[in-house]
């Protein structure tokens, strides 16, 4: 970990704690000026040793029309759209119990490559489970069978490993990160199967304490010094699971916010908190998006929708055009990513460079495409890809191995950290157009006026290539299986 943390670039990572809902704007700025700037690159790269390491220092010089031999990467900072929300993951029981079992030592480490901002990769949102989830040991709820009225509710369950984690990314982070929690399944007494598993709908006569739940969650939580910047309103509600699930419609989605968890929400004074809709895959998303987003009721209560990357369950490709269709059609209603990680887990396949890949390749479409922010699955997980209650084991960007204590970072770390370091939360998305289908690129203008530009390679090859803006460019090299960040300042 040595390598990772080398000194940052200066630009200073300003804090976020909303997401504008702005519409994408095609204005024209004032003219980005490449007078004077250099070019830090930090690369990650297969078969070397660069892990986000500072690779090269770069100059632009004059070139004008390019050739159709010439690779480019054009970037047009005039052009400007959504606002970035930041990067981050979830903090879940699983990844809390790995982590208490691992020394002090190790400990600071993980929440410094994490959290910290200059020797880590800046993680400003974490996300965590309402009731248990897969990925929790035991299942549980915060209330006793039946008490319709929760004056049972309570958090202890999560004050042994859960808030004690959150608390300490809190603080690695800064101060505060922006926190969402989402419920897999409400107690098995509130559903119609009377189990928490294998899917079920939430019954009519307990959607008002259901989302009463919601709020009794967020004032707990917050009483015990953990504030909630939101909630989705359930996880992946149209997956029928062996662990925690609950299916809605999208009209039962629509009429629950409506009706029931809006006005409660309003009413325990909670309004200022953010409602995810959906919460599940690409594959569905506008379905979902127009049955919500056309009723102006619905919009009265939701900030947004979430999405996941498992569409491909089926066997076919990620689909990230719908993504697109969503953002054209609602602009002004913000697309958070919410959960993805490559599974089935098995440890010999640890270091396998497409599990980077993936979350490279998914990040840059869907930032492209319209999406504010992007927050991974379990943020650590075990040398078993847990552990997990029903045996649903998968990876995470970094693994304890609990028999030596020794952290394991795959390389969808240091992928994510290509975004999450240097992307500042409120930076705007700018052009970024390649000329070669082998690269694939984004960009942001942060708020302090560096840029950032993602390059990503995914040939077997390496790419010599020109970062051109406005008749400017920097002669660059992406090697075969890397990923780069450029930033400009």
């Amino acid at each position: 970990m040595n390598r990772l943390f080398f000194v940052a670039a200066t630009c200073l990572f300003a804090a976020c704690t909303t997401t504008e809902k702005d519409k994408s704007s095609t204005a024209a700025t004032a003219a980005f000026s490449t007078d004077g700037k250099k070019v830090l690159v930090y690369s990650t790269a297969d078969s070397t040793d660069l892990r986000l390491s500072l690779n090269d220092t770069l100059t632009f010089a004059d070139k004008g029309q390019p050739f159709e031999n010439e690779i480019m990467v054009f970037v047009d900072p005039g052009k400007t759209f959504q606002s970035y929300m930041g990067v981050g993951a979830a903090l879940t029981d699983a990844s809390a119990e790995v982590f208490a079992k691992l020394s002090k030592e190790k400990q600071q480490e993980f929440l410094t490559a994490h959290f910290d901002k200059e020797k880590g990769i800046g993680y400003t949102i974490v996300r965590t489970n309402i009731n248990s989830c897969d990925f929790s040991s035991d299942m549980y709820t915060y209330v006793q069978d039946g008490d319709k009225e929760l004056k049972s509710f309570n958090i202890e369950h999560d004050q042994k490993f859960k808030i004690p984690l959150i608390k300490a990314a809190m603080q690695a982070a800064g101060g505060s990160l922006n926190l969402f929690a989402s419920p897999w399944s409400p107690p098995a007494w509130m559903k119609d199967n009377n189990d928490m598993l294998h899917g079920g709908k939430l019954k009519e006569e307990f959607a008002g304490s259901w989302a009463l739940y919601y709020t009794k969650f967020i004032k707990a939580y917050e009483a015990a010094g953990i504030p909630v910047w939101g909630i989705s309103i359930q996880n992946e509600p149209m997956a029928k699971q062996i662990w925690e699930s609950c299916i809605y419609t999208a009209e039962e989605e629509k009429n629950f916010l409506v009706k029931h968890l809006g006005p409660t929400m309003e009413k325990e004074g909670l309004n200022d908190k953010k409602i995810i809709m959906w919460d599940h895959n690409r594959d569905l998303i506008y379905q979902r998006a127009t049955t919500y987003f056309n009723d102006p009721e619905v919009k009265k209560y939701a900030w947004g929708i979430g999405l996941h990357w498992y569409e491909d369950w089926s066997g076919g490709d990620q689909m990230f055009d719908n993504v697109r269709r969503v953002h054209e059609s609602f602009p002004d209603m913000p697309i958070l990513f919410t959960e993805g990680c490559n599974g089935p887990f098995k440890m010999e396949n640890v270091y396998q460079w497409k599990l980077g890949e993936r979350y490279g390749r998914s990040m840059i479409n869907d930032f492209n495409n319209g999406m504010t922010g992007f927050t991974d699955w379990n943020i650590l997980l075990d040398e078993t890809g847990g552990p997990n209650h029903v045996k649903n084991f998968c990876f995470a960007p970094v693994h304890a191995d609990t028999r030596t204590g020794e952290l394991i970072y795959t390389n969808a770390y240091y992928y994510i950290g290509h975004f999450s370091k240097f992307i500042q939360p409120g930076a705007k998305r700018i052009s970024a157009a390649p000329s070669r289908s082998q690269l694939l690129s984004t960009a942001f203008q942060n708020p302090d006026g560096s840029i950032a530009v993602v390059v990503m390679n995914q040939s077997d090859k390496p790419t010599d290539f020109m970062l051109w803006i406005n008749g400017k460019a920097a002669t660059t090299k992406a090697l075969a299986h890397s990923i780069n960040t450029y930033l400009i300042q």
